[in-house]
């Protein structure tokens, strides 16, 4: 049987309870068409009438993932729930186990990679910043279910109370500022650092775009190979860092190289104002913006605290004095 044949024969499994549509919101922002086409290229379809058909398995998949304390037997009831006086199957917690092995993970990974970018909404405040797409590496830990499997491949960490949690996978993600939604990410066991892992999200990056970078990623491979792909960095590195001045600019900036990347470096001074008072902070800035016309040291300060700033409210940005250093204040 084709791919064709195999997804018409799933489209009259699913003419009934499981037509497109009743399975709710889910359906809206992953048009079984999509599922459908992911299913026949990783050989995810079913060959056979099922009581779970693969297509809703995809989407029982996905909404367990917003359902992540509950039970498999849980989140199907939520996902039918909007299906109340239709014949639907009742599966056990077996049955539902042994749908998600018979779909595995391609499907879901051919789904990320149909829907993973900026999305819509270009003009939401800080999606862009003078032309450039705003994005960030940062990355978490997240606790997996504790398998033999997932034991074999990842640790447990101590827990609050001194026994051992669930085992934990390290993730990565690169995101669009401004719409959050995600780009690209990696994972792999928490014995790797994040640095170990970043590189492997530069293939989602091109020109047009500047990333944002906290210092734990200030590490001048990675700036490298960020640079080649023809996207921007803003980057803090401690402070003590050593660079070369080659050159200072009006704005307190100055020209220094990173190896081989030529770059700009903005000292500054970050204050944020809370219910407990106020706190003040140095930053230094690397970037490979090193025109200080087009891209003023000012705003490099504001867009790295919009990204990283513990607090909202309103800022203002004022020069200090000393070493044209830069002032950004939250209160």
């Amino acid at each position: 049987m084709d791919a064709k044949s195999v997804i018409s024969h799933e489209v009259a499994v699913a003419a009934g309870p499981f037509a497109p549509g009743h399975l709710g919101e889910l359906t809206q922002l992953v048009p079984f068409e999509m599922v459908d086409e992911v299913l026949a290229e990783s050989g995810g379809t079913q060959q056979r009438i099922r009581d779970l058909p693969s297509r809703v398995v995809v989407y029982l998949l996905l909404a367990g993932s917003l359902f992540p304390g509950i039970g498999w037997k849980q989140v199907w009831r939520r996902l039918t729930a909007g299906l109340e006086g239709l014949a639907i199957a009742s599966p056990t917690a077996g049955a539902l186990a042994q749908a998600r092995r018979r779909v595995g993970a391609r499907p879901l990974r051919g789904l990320f990679d149909l829907l993973r970018g900026p999305a819509a909404g270009i003009g939401i405040a800080g999606t862009r910043w003078r032309g450039l797409l705003v994005c960030a590496i940062d990355g978490t830990l997240m606790a997996v279910p504790d398998s033999p499997a997932n034991q074999s491949e990842f640790i447990k960490h101590r827990s609050n109370n001194g026994g051992a949690g669930y085992p934990s996978l390290r993730l990565l993600v690169l995101v669009s500022c401004g719409t959050r939604t995600v780009l690209d990410t990696v994972f792999g066991p928490t014995t790797n650092g994040e640095t170990s892992y970043a590189p492997r999200l530069v293939r989602s990056l091109c020109e047009g775009m500047i990333v944002l970078l906290d210092r734990n990623f200030a590490v001048q491979a990675l700036v490298e190979a960020i640079t080649r792909t023809g996207a921007h960095v803003l980057v803090r590195v401690k402070e003590n860092r050593r660079l070369p001045v080659l050159k200072r600019f009006p704005d307190g900036s100055c020209l220094s190289r990173l190896r081989g990347v030529p770059v700009r470096v903005v000292d500054c001074e970050i204050t944020v104002g809370t219910s407990q008072g106020r706190r003040t902070g140095s930053y230094r800035l690397v970037t490979t913006l090193t025109d200080p016309h087009a891209h003023p040291a000012a705003e490099l300060i504001r867009l790295y605290h919009e990204r990283w700033g513990a607090t909202r409210g309103r800022t203002s940005l004022s020069e200090l004095p000393e070493g044209g250093r830069q002032l950004l204040s939250t209160g």
